[in-house]
């Protein structure tokens, strides 16, 4: 069968990051099973002849109205699929939707009948969220960074803003490439409506937010960036960790060192 990336050289490109992006985590361990989840707006790489496609799946329910995403069309990894295979067959393992004029209810367009993850509504809700203010923001990520989920098992960590500065602290680029920081929701139901607000909620001030001993959900202009933010949040988590493990507790750079970056690199004070 062919399949819609098929000479199409831009939509096949954004497909490719997801499997790439899919392969990392797998191999950092933060994707066990079927752990974690991808959605791609693909609305801006979409033909004419992709709108005139029919469906090959039965009409599903969204679960809520997201008016901002009113035939939209996203990149799903599946439900129950593995990111390890994703990464090796990612239009087996995820497929492509199209919202429907209701802005309620969705149909797979191509390449399988893979229906999207249970996550959906919660992915959809954040796009639709994002479309509504003008970002520019095209992926969603959630995926399980040991080290920031361990972190998050601490209270302390837990409270407002504690864990984006010790985490800024351990390494100049945690702050250059993840400039606002890590939200923080308290442990809610995965799936839930209550984690999907609560994360829209933290999203207007931060573009990554950790969801307590569960993990992290991610947001930026294509997903090897989202990626990118997790990687080095999740790497000053490991330097402070390293420190501890060696018996003593990381200085971390000062405020005045921070300062002096924020103003150097024209980043957020």
């Amino acid at each position: 069968m062919k399949s819609i990336l098929e000479n199409r050289p831009a939509l096949a490109a954004e497909v490719e990051k997801v499997a790439e992006v899919a392969g990392y985590l797998w191999q950092k361990g933060w994707a066990e099973r079927n752990g974690g989840n991808i959605t791609v707006n693909i609305t801006e790489y979409v033909d004419d002849e992709i709108k005139a496609l029919p469906a090959i799946s039965e009409v599903y329910p969204i679960g809520a109205e997201l008016p901002n995403l009113k035939g939209c069309y996203f990149y799903c990894k599946g439900t129950n699929m593995r990111m390890r295979d994703l990464a090796r067959r990612p239009m087996e393992n995820g497929s492509i939707i199209r919202i429907l004029e209701d802005c309620a209810s969705y149909v797979i367009i191509a390449d399988n009948v893979v229906k999207p993850t249970s996550e959906l509504p919660s992915h959809l809700s954040v796009h639709n969220y994002l479309i509504g203010k003008g970002s520019p923001y095209k992926a969603s990520l959630h995926t399980h960074p040991i080290e920031l989920v361990a972190m998050s098992h601490n209270p302390k960590y837990l409270e407002k803003d504690v864990a984006t500065k010790l985490l800024w602290s351990m390494i100049p680029e945690t702050k250059a490439f993840c400039p606002r920081g890590l939200g923080i929701v308290p442990y809610t139901l995965p799936g839930s409506v209550e984690l999907a607000d609560a994360t829209i909620a933290e999203l207007a001030d931060y573009d990554v937010v950790m969801w307590e001993k569960h993990g992290v959900f991610a947001v930026d202009t294509d997903i090897m960036q989202a990626f990118d933010q997790v990687d080095v949040l999740n790497k000053s988590a490991l330097i402070y960790i390293a420190s501890k493990s060696m018996g003593f507790e990381p200085e971390g750079m000062s405020e005045e060192q921070m300062r002096e970056m924020s103003v150097a690199f024209n980043l957020p004070k």
